[in-house]
């Protein structure tokens, strides 16, 4: 009976061995600069430093982009008040001249 008792301890120790190996060699790999999970996480920290260079030169377009758009508007608010300007300038010609207008009609009807 302790025959077989020490047969199955040394199967049983001897499949944990295999299984330590197994296991060794998989940690292995994860650890591998090139191949392994070392090397996503690699990967992923260049992705992440060329996005955030990426972020910081759109935030500086849309800077730039957002003054130029100020400077824009303002120029067209100032170019909108000087139509209105015009346009109530040219309601008041406009009444001048039919008043005229009218005053050689009744001229030329009293005639």
């Amino acid at each position: 009976m302790e025959l077989i008792a020490d047969g199955l301890l040394l199967a049983g120790t001897a499949a944990a061995a295999f299984y330590c190996f197994v296991l060794a060699r998989r940690v292995r790999g994860l650890t591998d600069l090139d191949a392994g999970l070392g090397g996503a996480i690699t990967a992923l920290s260049r992705q992440v430093e060329d996005m955030t260079s990426s972020v910081d030169v759109a935030k500086q377009a849309t800077g730039a982009s957002a003054k130029e758009l100020i400077a824009m508007t303002a120029r067209a608010e100032i170019a909108a008040g000087r139509l209105e300007l015009l346009l109530a300038t040219l309601h008041e010609n406009t009444g001048v001249v039919d008043a005229i207008h009218g005053n050689e009609k009744s001229r030329m009807e009293g005639s």
